[in-house]
């Protein structure tokens, strides 16, 4: 057979035709190091592989394939065209027709600037060229303060171009103030109506902060601000209570919840408790600031206390004066725990049914008759053994269980050595008088009567009843003099060594 034949039965190569094969060297010519520096020169000092461009390899349809370097490119471009098609569906499926969208160039093979054959209808990736909903920036004024010449002069001062800019900067309101995009809208805002928008977004920012201020940081009725309720539950969770039951009573000053006592370590728990939570805010406070500001035994504190710490002190008063008042076997709440501003006492009734108050509660003759005379009793007690005047006594601080009255609510209670201790117990006096001549109780004795039987102090009473302007006077006069004395003892001068010179008051044997 010739040669020609051989050939015709040779199969042709698809990829071309083959190189001749590298000669077969050993494994010793391998293993040389002057084989390797060898090729290594004839690659460096070879000519350079120019490697077409991508886009060039796809757009020319009579590309040569008999390098696989190059067959392998195509491949790879294909590859990676499908893979951003795909990632391009995936992105529109996951923006779906919102306005704000997630965009997936990052995870893109081939970038915008890259591929060259991308069809015209596809929107480009972050084109924000036309983006309708971008603001227009208004034109700037040069520094000269106006544009153009003759007749055409546009100042800084043109209605079209101050409204242009106001309405550009609405844009700078708080992101609250809805504004709106004014999409296809030529707005233009006069400085008057601009004005307006601006002083009301300050006043709107404002009055958001105050009331959000004032829901954090204050207590409101049959509700705690978060600090309170979190002191409550840490409470809960220590064991002190069980459960917190709900609001039974609200005042100006504080909101007094139920709950189920639990245990402590040192003392037990009534199974039945009340929390009572000072307010933190400062208003209902500002009026009351003399009841603990003239005390003596907080003056040196309250000084230097903030106003929010000030509540706290409210709590710890009225917690030492119950606990005089227990030592006297005064009815009144048992103290549990104080922690803060919140004051845990046991409870006044009976299946969390609350005590009714004296005010509210309807008794017989003789209950009333007793009533007036325990009210009596308690009156000499607080003054003359706990040192105490009660400042709030009224009718609807005294409740009445067990057939016996008791004393709530004695956070303003202060020392006859305040300032203002005797007209505080001078207005305790007619509430109670009068409280009782109305329930028709004929034992019940005059302001005057009651304020002499309470104090022990016999102020001279006038014959007739409208002396009440003389009886004031005497009281402030003794309440001068015993300020003055209770300086001087602060002073550590002289004791008094006169008659005339000793306090018309016993001293507080407590402290």
């Amino acid at each position: 057979m010739d040669q020609a034949g051989v050939a015709a039965q040779t199969p042709k190569s698809p990829w071309g035709r083959a190189a001749p094969a590298p000669p077969t060297c050993s494994l010793s010519d391998v293993m040389s190091e002057e084989l390797a520096r060898q090729l290594d020169e004839e690659n460096h000092s070879g000519p350079a592989l120019s490697l077409p461009a991508a886009d060039e390899l796809l757009s020319d349809g009579a590309t040569d394939t008999t390098s696989d370097l190059m067959l392998a490119q195509m491949l790879q471009m294909q590859f990676d065209r499908e893979f951003d098609h795909q990632l391009r569906r995936e992105e529109k499926k996951f923006n779906g027709d919102s306005k704000v969208s997630i965009s997936f160039e990052n995870y893109r093979k081939v970038h915008p600037y890259e591929d060259s054959d991308s069809s015209e209808d596809e929107v480009d990736w972050q084109d924000t060229r036309h983006d309708p909903y971008r603001a227009e920036k208004p034109q700037t004024t040069p520094r000269r303060g106006f544009t153009g010449k003759g007749k055409n002069i546009t100042t800084k001062h043109d209605e079209v171009m101050c409204g242009r800019k106001n309405t550009a900067r609405m844009d700078n309101f708080a992101p609250e103030v809805l504004v709106g995009d004014g999409l296809g809208m030529d707005l233009k805002l006069s400085n008057q109506v601009f004005n307006s928008l601006k002083e009301h977004c300050h006043s709107e920012q404002r009055r958001s902060a105050k009331l959000h201020e004032k829901k954090e940081h204050s207590t409101a009725e049959q509700a705690v601000d978060p600090r309170t309720r979190l002191l409550m539950y840490k409470m809960v969770n220590a064991g002190v209570l069980e459960n917190i039951n709900g609001c039974i009573s609200t005042g100006k000053e504080s909101v007094v919840f139920h709950a189920d006592g639990g245990s402590l370590e040192d003392q037990p728990v009534p199974d039945e408790v009340v929390l009572k939570v000072f307010k933190t805010t400062l208003n209902e406070f500002k009026n009351r600031d003399r009841y603990i500001k003239d005390d003596y035994r907080f003056k040196e504190r309250f000084s230097k206390l903030n106003p929010r710490k000030v509540i706290r002190l409210w709590a710890e008063k009225e917690m030492h004066n119950l606990t005089r008042m227990k030592n006297a076997e005064i009815p009144c709440p048992d103290v549990v725990l104080l922690k803060k501003h919140i004051l845990v006492m046991s409870f006044i009734g009976k299946d969390h049914v609350p005590a009714p108050k004296l005010k509210d509660v309807m008794l017989s003759s003789e209950d009333m008759k007793k009533a007036y005379h325990q009210v009596l009793y308690l009156m000499q007690q607080m003054f003359q053994e706990c040192n105490l005047v009660h400042a709030d006594l009224s009718e609807y601080n005294l409740l009445w269980h067990q057939g016996k009255v008791w004393v709530i609510d004695v956070s303003q209670s202060v020392e006859p050595t305040h300032p203002h201790g005797l007209e505080f117990l001078f207005r305790d006096c007619r509430n109670v008088a009068t409280f009782f001549q109305k329930r028709g109780v004929s034992e019940a004795m005059s302001v005057y009567e009651l304020f002499n039987a309470v104090s022990q102090l016999n102020v001279p009473v006038g014959d007739e009843d409208e002396d009440e302007a003389e009886f004031m006077a005497e009281i402030v006069a003794l309440e001068k003099r015993n300020e003055d004395h209770v300086q001087k003892r602060g002073k550590k001068t002289f004791p008094p060594t006169s008659e005339d010179d000793a306090p018309p008051l016993d001293p507080d044997a407590d402290d």
